[in-house]
């Protein structure tokens, strides 16, 4: 009779262990509307519809693999993304480096806490970050001065302030308004104050501009006007131009063109400056560089 009870009791514990267990991996079906990106321990990544999911694995459907079987002891990072990037089959992610182009700003800008550096021909170096969604302060050094002024016991870089204000008008067009400061040891400080409207979206879009000099050497009158835009190609490749008109002997023009190449985090810039001088002596320009890590 103990036997009996022993026996009775014991299966109605196993039954109860089996029925949790089973619970637990009972499959749950995901909103199919929604897209995710899944970062896995080894870093590689998918992106696509979570079809299912239990405490064993999540099931997804991408763009390459109509149905892939993922354990979680693999996956270190599930996380919703915005499906309005999907274009014709593709997932462009967020452009990183929207808010300027390759000196001069665009009026779109760094949302609060975001941040980047900025690394310009090696020698100049600066950070940007979002104080708010629509005022950002950045700054740098060069660093040639710097190095030259430690090497006589003395701290005197060129450094510049990069403050800039933009606001929405509505879904495609942006103004803003900022300030270029720059200070040069020995010789003084000046800048430009300056406006700008951008039209477009992130990855597409035009910005016009003009500013006015302002320096302990005289100001000028007539404004400097700058004309620039960003056309991208692909998820990882883009266009870039930028363009200045400055009032010396009535208006001396600079323009530049290249390539600008993302990641999710980094932004890379290959492009020429030229004009009508330059162009003489350089047919193709002088090489522009720089790279853009954001956090």
């Amino acid at each position: 009779m103990q036997n009996y009870k022993f026996i009775r009791t014991l299966t109605m514990l196993l039954s109860i262990v089996l029925f949790v267990n089973l619970q637990g991996q009972s499959s749950v079906s995901a909103d199919s509307t929604k897209v995710y990106k899944v970062v896995l321990q080894d870093g590689s990544a998918f992106i696509g519809k979570v079809l299912q999911q239990d405490t064993v694995q999540v099931v997804m459907q991408t763009s390459m693999f109509p149905r892939i079987e993922i354990p979680w002891a693999k996956i270190k990072v599930l996380e919703e993304v915005d499906a309005s990037g999907f274009k014709k089959g593709r997932y462009w992610f967020k452009n990183p480096h929207a808010s300027r182009y390759l000196f001069g700003p665009s009026a779109f800008n760094l949302q609060e806490k975001e941040g980047y550096y900025q690394n310009t021909w090696i020698f100049l170096n600066s950070f940007n970050v979002g104080i708010t969604n629509y005022f950002s302060i950045g700054g740098g050094i060069e660093f040639l001065s710097t190095f030259t002024s430690l090497t006589q016991g003395e701290f005197k870089p060129i450094y510049f302030l990069t403050p800039k204000f933009s606001i929405p008008v509505n879904d495609r067009f942006r103004v803003g308004a900022g300030v270029w400061y720059i200070h040069v040891p020995e010789a003084g400080a000046g800048g430009i104050g300056y406006g700008i409207a951008t039209y477009g979206n992130t990855d597409d879009n035009i910005t016009v501009g003009a500013g006015w000099l302002i320096s302990e050497w005289g100001s000028e009158r007539k404004p400097v006007i700058t004309l620039s835009g960003m056309k991208r190609l692909s998820p990882k490749i883009g266009l870039i131009s930028e363009n200045w008109f400055i009032p010396v002997d009535g208006y001396t023009s600079l323009w530049s063109y290249g390539i600008r190449f993302f990641g999710e985090k980094i932004a890379i810039d290959l492009a020429f400056i030229n004009n009508t001088e330059i162009v003489n002596y350089l047919f193709i320009g002088i090489p522009y560089v720089d790279f853009v890590v954001k956090f």
